[in-house]
């Protein structure tokens, strides 16, 4: 396990966003923070120990496809930008039709992103604020690529090695080795997340990942007001 505190150069505690003004003034403001990591990486598992422990879980990518088909001005949104396709007769969402889009139009995919990422954002704020918990997690696969970490108190990478992370996935979907490593062309390199994070997880198959939850979830209960932070 690594913790990372993040103090600033004068030694306090360091805040990357002003917009957590109101939490530095009050120990009882209930933190968000976020678990993200690469593809393959175990994510969703680490994020079940968590929810064992009794911390809430905003599944923020599993959220998105629900309010691209729930949202009915997202919805039109999406069909503004994509056409009717993007929605199969029945309502639902055509992600093959969608992926088969975005993937290789980089321009397109962040217009996409620009309508759902704000939609998500909005969602999961309300969601936090009825949660009776000291703090709640902020699952997504894109945190530091969106600038969201700017809106959480810290941030937990899950790290494991690439190999492995190929064949988690490989075996999880059934793809090949190739189109694995097509999709992590496409994310922030892990060494860049780990650079970057509070906490990191280490989901390699060799350590142990409780005794890793339990820590960091100790550490974030001990937090008076302001989380610790690295400089950037």
């Amino acid at each position: 396990l690594q913790l990372r505190p993040r103090l600033s150069q004068n030694g306090s505690w360091n805040s990357r966003s002003q917009e957590h003004s109101s939490f530095h003034q009050s120990k009882f403001v209930r933190k968000k923070i976020g678990i993200t990591g690469n593809i393959g990486s175990g994510k969703t598992t680490c994020c079940r120990l968590f929810e064992l422990l009794g911390i809430p879980v905003y599944y923020a990518d599993q959220r998105g496809k629900q309010l691209m088909v729930e949202d009915d001005i997202l919805k039109h949104q999406i069909i503004n930008l994509l056409g009717p396709d993007a929605y199969a007769e029945d309502g639902s969402l055509a992600r093959a039709y969608i992926g088969g889009r975005v993937f290789e139009d980089k321009a397109l995919l962040a217009q996409l992103n620009a309508l759902v990422h704000p939609a998500v954002r909005r969602d999961s704020e309300q969601w936090h604020q009825v949660q009776q918990s000291p703090y709640t997690l902020h699952e997504a696969a894109l945190i530091y690529e969106t600038g969201g970490e700017a809106r959480l108190d810290a941030v937990i990478v899950v790290a494991a090695p690439e190999a492995l992370r190929i064949q988690r996935v490989m075996e999880r979907d059934g793809v090949s080795a190739e189109a694995v490593r097509a999709r992590i062309k496409h994310q922030m390199p892990q060494a860049e997340k780990e650079a970057r994070a509070d906490f990191i997880l280490q989901n390699d198959g060799e350590q142990m990942l409780i005794p890793q939850v339990l820590q960091i979830h100790q550490k974030i209960l001990q937090w008076e007001t302001t989380p610790p932070r690295k400089n950037n």
